[in-house]
């Protein structure tokens, strides 16, 4: 125990640059304290001791604001960075090395039953914001960007980014272009585009019709 105690406070001091002593980590770090309250826990839980486990993680998430569910199975070395509204939901399975940041879901659809939240392999990180959803599995060392929100299955060694989620990096080559913001759709400016052009053919045809004016008086002159 009191070895995994020391590997969780070590692991804070390589993750984190802000990190400066042990008490300051052991006192003063929400994530580190969700972490060893879900321990305690899961502990019950195993042991179908289920309204203790659910009460502890309920107290946890009132003074750290993040929410672990009891059953969720965690890995070793496991980091929450700031932590502020990540949620673990009940069937998910984390492995080791794992980060995380403030404001990420790790939950379900709503649609699945049984196993309904993902799995997050080894080494896998997950930025600020993410949402994972559903019984999907986030491969070793794949990364989820801040904000994404996934719905698939991410491959090893990838990076996924957007809304839906996709994989712009994968074993170090890029998928995709990233997404530019120059690219981005501009809907005043199709607008526009789009006027000018019926402009453009309503003035085409309007010179036609006055070259077939010129060319009937023409005629009728010569009649």
């Amino acid at each position: 125990m009191f070895k995994r105690i020391k590997e969780d406070i070590e692991v804070v001091f390589e993750q984190d640059p802000a990190a400066r002593t042990y008490l300051e980590v052991i006192l003063t770090y929400s994530g580190l304290h969700a972490i060893w309250a879900h321990r305690l826990a899961h502990s019950f839980y195993k042991r179908k001791f289920f309204f203790i486990a659910r009460a502890i993680s309920q107290i946890s998430r009132f003074f750290t604001g993040i929410e672990i569910h009891p059953g969720a199975k965690i890995g070793r070395r496991f980091f929450i960075d700031h932590g502020m509204g990540v949620v673990i939901g009940e069937t998910c399975e984390i492995g080791d090395n794992v980060t995380v940041y403030q404001g990420v879901t790790l939950g379900g659809t709503g649609k699945e039953k049984g196993k309904r939240h993902p799995t997050i392999e080894d080494n896998a990180l997950i930025a600020t914001g993410a949402k994972v959803l559903g019984s999907i599995t986030v491969g070793e060392n794949a990364k989820i960007g801040a904000g994404s929100v996934v719905l698939k299955d991410v491959p090893p060694n990838s990076t996924v980014v957007g809304i839906p989620g996709r994989v712009v990096i994968r074993d170090g080559v890029k998928v995709k272009k990233d997404l530019n913001h120059s690219d981005l759709p501009d809907p005043v400016a199709d607008r526009c585009t789009a006027i000018e052009e019926k402009m453009r053919r309503l003035q085409e045809e309007l010179e036609e019709l006055k070259q077939k004016g010129v060319h009937k008086e023409h005629a009728d002159s010569n009649l």
